[in-house]
């Protein structure tokens, strides 16, 4: 995840609890909560992709969808 979005993030919610903010900046608020969101799930999906469940006898099984 870039940290140069997070921070933005970070700075449009500062900004919108103090004055709040245009309509230009809420789209943009908007569209990067999408992009983090979406980033999220992406890095979520590829680690559920590399997770291995044990059983009791040892055996190693992926886990289904």
């Amino acid at each position: 995840m870039e940290q140069n979005l997070i921070q933005r993030i970070n700075e449009l919610a500062r900004k919108s609890k103090a004055e709040g903010l245009t309509d230009q900046e809420k789209l943009e608020q908007q569209k990067l909560r999408d992009q983090y969101r979406a980033a999220f799930r992406r890095n979520l999906a590829d680690q559920l992709e590399h997770t291995y469940i044990m059983d009791e006898n040892g055996n190693k099984r992926k886990l289904k969808k």
